[in-house]
C-alpha cells in the first residue's frame, strides 16, 4: 500500500533538440536554456540522442536531443528541497 505522505506527481514531457559547434554538453545546455524561456517549472532533463554533423571533412555541429519535464513537485512540510 502506498505511503499516504507521498504525493503523486504528473509531469509534461517535452522533446527538444539543441545544437552547438562546440560540444554535446554545450548543445544540451543551449537546448535547456532556450526551453526555459517558453516552458515553466522545468525540473529535469534526459539526453536521448547524440549525433554529429561533418562539414568539409571536419567535425561540425553537435545536435543533442533531450527530454525535459515541465511541472512542479510539491514539497513536504519542513523538508525544503525534498520531494
Amino acid at each position: 500500500m502506498p505511503n499516504s505522505n507521498q504525493a503523486n506527481h504528473t509531469y509534461k514531457l517535452v522533446e527538444i533538440v539543441g545544437t552547438s559547434p562546440e560540444s554535446f554538453a554545450a548543445a544540451a545546455r543551449n537546448g535547456v536554456e532556450r526551453a526555459s524561456k517558453s516552458l515553466r517549472n522545468l525540473d529535469w532533463f534526459e539526453v536521448t540522442e547524440m549525433r554529429g554533423r561533418i562539414a568539409d571533412g571536419h567535425q561540425g555541429r553537435f545536435p543533442a536531443r533531450r527530454r525535459v519535464t515541465e511541472g512542479r513537485r510539491q514539497r513536504a512540510e519542513g523538508r525544503a528541497g525534498s520531494g
